[in-house]
């Protein structure tokens, strides 16, 4: 299992969207059966890939890394388009999940691969079974909600390109099948709604986690940048959801456009402190991805407090 790489599924995924791309020209089955062979075996090599993270961490892939949480983002969408394609295989939809599925993949390149300090299997037993649920469920929560945001992102743009479509008439847009306006505007609707409170969640348990763990030996500061922008950018999304649902559903053009832009925006975000946070020699520290080794001053305060007791 260790000799499966990042690249081997980034590789059949690539293809897969070249050859969506392609029955915009043409649809034949030959097609579709190579589309749908390319994406299970990059899904095999994907789940491969994360089995075996976790095995050598130790953990969840959902807690391993934060490389390797944005991986199994991209392996629910991936999923999702298989079985899409599978039993509606008439709709365009790896035109439009592929190449945010590829920049996805291709930002894990960027991102921390090492395990945060709170959740690491050298932490004594006691101290990891009180630990591990809470941040288990702040990474899921906001795991579900990435992908809410990611499906909202979607839907926006089909909402869009099938307006364009439809008023006109567009001839390179004829092999392309879409669902009705009605139909992309009620599930963007249903998205938005589920990742908000998804998202509200995952915060939620992020303070829990951030209040529990100053208890321990691991201390975590609400002035981390990580914790700072998260904070923002939940800000931005919920004056955006208050707008959102004050918003009349007939017009949908007005909210695609606007979902676009708060979920663009979310993402972009997002990934790029991540990418921040992550490796290399400018990387911003913050305990989010791994602790420095260098001390601080935080840390010397409380060594000195334990060691006085």
């Amino acid at each position: 299992m260790n000799n499966v790489t990042v690249f081997c599924f980034l590789a059949s995924y690539f293809v897969a969207f070249v050859l969506e791309m392609s029955r915009l020209l043409r649809r034949t089955k030959m097609s579709r059966a190579v589309i749908l062979l390319f994406t299970a075996a990059g899904l095999v090599a994907h789940t491969t890939y994360l089995l075996s993270q976790s095995h050598e961490a130790g953990l969840p892939p959902l807690l391993s890394s934060t490389k390797d949480w944005l991986l199994v983002l991209t392996w629910i969408a991936m999923v999702a388009y298989l079985l899409l394609a599978l039993f509606h295989g008439d709709l365009a939809i790896g035109q439009f999940v592929l190449p945010i599925v590829l920049v996805l993949v291709g930002v894990s390149y960027f991102v921390s691969e090492s395990t945060n300090s709170i959740v690491q299997s050298n932490l004594s037993e006691a101290r990891a079974k009180a630990i591990r649920p809470w941040a288990m469920l702040h990474a899921s929560f906001l795991l579900f909600a990435m992908v809410g945001v990611v499906s909202g992102f979607v839907l926006s743009i089909m909402y869009l390109v099938q307006h364009r479509r439809l008023k006109k008439q567009e001839q390179i847009m004829n092999n392309l099948k879409l669902p009705s306006l009605a139909t992309l505007q009620r599930w963007n609707r249903w998205a938005v709604m589920a990742s908000v409170l998804l998202l509200t969640l995952g915060m939620a348990f992020g303070v829990v986690l951030g209040l529990y763990s100053d208890k321990g030996t691991t201390l975590i500061s609400f002035k981390d940048p990580v914790v700072i922008v998260s904070a923002i950018v939940w800000l931005v999304t919920m004056v955006f959801f208050i707008w959102f649902i004050r918003t009349n559903r007939g017009e949908g053009k007005s909210v695609a456009w606007q979902t676009l832009w708060a979920f663009g925006f979310l993402l972009v975000t997002l990934i790029a402190l991540q990418v921040i946070t992550g490796k290399g020699s400018f990387s911003l520290e913050t305990w989010h991805t791994g602790f420095s080794t260098k001390p601080n001053v935080v840390s010397h305060i409380f060594m000195r407090e334990e060691y006085r007791a």
